[in-house]
């Protein structure tokens, strides 16, 4: 934008030339780089005769609200970057509208245009008188069938309500009907939630309109009669209107999916290995909002149904034999290292953390440096409260399925360049054959991602740049990367509802991936063939092609489980495996070369001195950076914590045959004794917080601010858990509770806000911090 908006420079770019705004008829305003709040309402309201306005090439991601343009007919939206149609509601004399070229504008965002510009025929050059009417109308009067059903069933009014009454009825009324009410395909669950909550509002209003006047709350019989005889006219000719705005409607950048069947599975196209990595929208699977129903642990849960007869029939040596060690661990089809399964007879009630540690003898460390944490918050205690608790990712969506092992989970970061944590609360989940975008506040499951065949086993968040035509400039974009047991790698952008492309990172099943915290487009993929490749995976373009480059490989030895990048050594590359903690060099990389390396360094702890026939404690399978130099690893059937320091690890002495390096312990926390694998941990450095699940459902929280130099413990004492999370034991529909499974992962959204806990039998527990007293 080169310059302000002015009447000057609106009689400028006016016709009929004149010298008031008040006469002005039409506006060009286009290929000007404008956003929201260049747009000055209170001189634009003055453009009372404005017929047409062009407002194409622009940055627009919304328009500002309050404009009141009362002869507006046409408008010219193409190529901007808008995002919430609704503010164009105060348009109501549209007639025409172009929104051509906006990426994010989906089939629920063109129904709900419809609703809002009650005058609107002319739609991307297509006129869609026909269907606005069928949408307008007849839906609309299904939709409020259902939501009048709603309150009859489960609501009333009472004779003394208060405005505050009020308030909390309409957001009860509005959520259990948004929840409740399904119609019309998948694609446009987005638009029936919106379109719902408007008519519950004023379903709700008209009720106490008529209480005030003492009427009779009640529909009128004949057209609640009338409804109903729409009811069923309307669902047979649903999908085909659908079908037609979806062919009409849709931006020319971007083409539609094929129409969703009963049972919806979005799969990416599929590419020959020397195919390109071009992904051009015809071939796009689309991500669909998924409404789980209202936010209670006890709706959520389902009733278990042999469970543990399953999972024993599928493991059984795992149920009954101890873990000896992964030399050489049973595989699941895909090549996932089997879990031992807990027998699923009821738990008894928990003991004291310390008695579970002392039963295993270990040597003491010795502590060489010193613990320095961030002290903002004093010592705080975090209070975290069970909040939802889902069952996402089950085999065709069934609720019998508690034998789903989900694997990760990744919040989504904040806005490029932006330092507010305050609406971190999206967090993505994998496990099955789906990836999952779970609202935590409300525990809406809003997206989901099928792949049918596929067991995803990891995910990550980063920011790719997107180069847009007509020399805008790149947009940021948060994509999602997952991948497992077939080796693909899948790229998913989720603000614009797309998978928009894959590839082959090896021949066998991915184990882990990270992306790179100092360059958003390098990736890097951990599979069973026992490697560790790093990608550049580029940008994308406005058709969502890409194009992706192997950089390097690094051999492991074993498989790696997890990746890390040190953030005082961007060159470094630390990968926990189940031979132990390696560190690779990737300085190579600048060379410009594709190379193959090895480890640089490993990594060894005092733990390794007991390791005997029956006890292998190499395999690392928790790894995490609580701050730019503390570490938190932990050993397969090692009852504590290590926090230990980079800084002070590298530079001590290297064994020059082993090329082993000691590391320099700083603490070592008490944790649970279990022969369960892949019990991974996770740190939140700005609350300078830890948590790491159990096989039994538990979660070990450490506040690390206690272990201050102020207040630190004794060299080699085991330092405790700060609060034991019990298992929330969500109740069945029998009301019977759920048995406590292990906790694969855990995740701890910005600032501590949410935690989300995934479970080896298909649930993803929710937690929210609650403020401190």
């Amino acid at each position: 934008m080169l310059e302000k908006i002015t009447e000057k420079f609106l009689l400028e770019r006016a016709s009929p030339k004149t010298t008031t705004l008040e006469q002005i008829k039409t506006l060009n305003l286009s290929q000007l780089g404008l956003k929201c709040k260049d747009l000055p309402v209170k001189l634009l309201c003055r453009l009372q005769a404005l017929e047409a306005w062009d407002l194409r090439g622009n940055m627009l991601e919304e328009l500002p609200r309050g404009l009141a343009l009362p002869r507006l007919r046409s408008l010219d939206l193409s190529a901007n970057e808008m995002e919430d149609v609704t503010t164009l509601d105060s348009l109501t004399s549209l007639e025409e509208l172009k929104l051509e070229g906006n990426i994010y504008i989906t089939v629920s965002d063109n129904y709900k245009l419809m609703v809002l510009l009650p005058k609107l025929k002319m739609y991307n050059g297509k006129d869609i008188s026909s269907i606005a009417d069928h949408v307008r109308h007849t839906s609309s009067n299904i939709l409020n069938t259902k939501v009048v059903d709603v309150w009859d069933t489960k609501f009333g009014l009472s004779d003394a309500i208060t405005p505050e009454k009020v308030a909390d009825m309409e957001t009860e009324f509005v959520t259990a009907a948004q929840c409740s009410i399904r119609f019309g395909p998948n694609s446009i669950k987005d638009y029936t939630r919106w379109r719902v909550g408007v008519l519950a509002k004023e379903h709700l209003r008209s009720l106490l309109q008529r209480n005030e006047e003492g009427d009779e709350s009640q529909e009128p019989t004949n057209a609640k009669e009338n409804n109903v005889r729409t009811l069923n006219a309307g669902i047979s000719c649903y999908w085909i209107i659908y079908c037609l705005l979806a062919a009409i409607t849709s931006p020319v950048k971007r083409k539609q999916a094929p129409a969703p069947s009963d049972e919806p599975c979005l799969t990416p196209r599929k590419r020959a290995r020397g195919d390109s990595c071009a992904s051009p929208a015809s071939g796009l699977p689309r991500l669909t909002p998924q409404k789980t129903g209202p936010p209670s642990v006890a709706v959520r849960a389902s009733p278990r149904k042999a469970a543990a007869a399953q999972l024993a029939a599928s493991r059984p040596v795992r149920v009954t034999t101890p873990r000896k060690g992964l030399a050489e661990p049973p595989r699941e089809e895909g090549g996932r290292p089997k879990r031992r399964a807990t027998a699923d007879q009821g738990h008894a009630p928990s003991t004291p953390a310390h008695s579970e540690a002392e039963a295993s003898p270990r040597k003491r460390s010795c502590f060489r440096a010193q613990l320095k944490l961030p002290t903002s918050e004093g010592g705080e205690r975090v209070r975290l409260k069970p909040l939802h608790v889902l069952q996402c990712h089950s085999k065709q969506d069934s609720p019998k399925d508690f034998s789903t092992q989900l694997w990760a989970c990744a919040f989504m970061p904040p806005p490029h360049g932006s330092k507010d944590t305050s609406g971190g609360r999206l967090a993505a989940t994998c496990g099955g054959d789906s990836i999952c975008l779970i609202d935590c506040e409300t525990g809406l499951v809003m997206k989901k991602y099928k792949v049918p065949g596929e067991e995803f086993f990891t995910l990550g968040w980063s920011t790719v740049l997107m180069s847009r035509a007509n020399s805008a400039p790149v947009r940021p974009c948060s994509i999602l990367a997952a991948g497992g047991k077939r080796g693909l790698v899948k790229l998913i952008y989720p603000l614009a509802n797309v998978a928009y492309g894959e590839f082959r990172a090896s021949r066998k099943a991915m184990s882990t991936l990270q992306f790179s915290p100092r360059q958003g487009n390098h990736l890097f993929t951990g599979a069973y063939d026992n490697k560790i490749t790093l990608w550049d995976i580029g940008g994308m373009d406005s058709q969502y092609n890409f194009k992706v480059s192997q950089l390097m490989v690094f051999e492991c030895g074993s498989t790696p489980l997890h990746l890390r990048v040190p953030p005082a050594s961007p060159d470094t590359l630390l990968a926990a495996t189940e031979s132990g903690l390696h560190s690779f060099n990737t300085a190579q990389l600048h060379t410009g070369a594709t190379t193959k390396s090895t480890p640089a360094m490993e990594i060894t702890f005092p733990v390794y001195e007991q390791e005997d026939k029956d006890h292998n404690y190499h395999t690392i399978d928790g790894l995490s950076f609580l701050t730019d130099d503390i570490v938190a690893s932990k050993s397969h059937l090692q009852p504590s914590i290590y926090l230990w320091s980079w800084g002070e690890t590298l530079r001590q002495p290297r064994d020059k045959r082993s090329r082993g390096v000691a590391a320099v312990l700083l603490a070592e926390l008490q944790w649970a004794t279990t022969d369960v694998p892949y019990l991974a941990l996770s740190t939140c450095p700005e609350k300078a917080y830890l948590v790491c699940g159990d096989d039994s459902g538990k979660l070990w929280t450490y506040s690390l601010h206690n272990l201050l130099p102020a207040n630190t413990h004794q060299r080699g004492e085991l330092v405790p858990p700060t609060e034991v999370l019990e298992w929330p034991a969500p109740l069945t529909k029998a009301s019977s509770p759920v048995a406590a499974p292990s906790i694969n992962s855990v995740a701890m959204g910005p600032g501590l806000s949410y935690l989300v806990a995934l479970s080896d039998k298909n649930m993803v527990v929710v937690w929210k911090r609650e403020d401190s007293s």
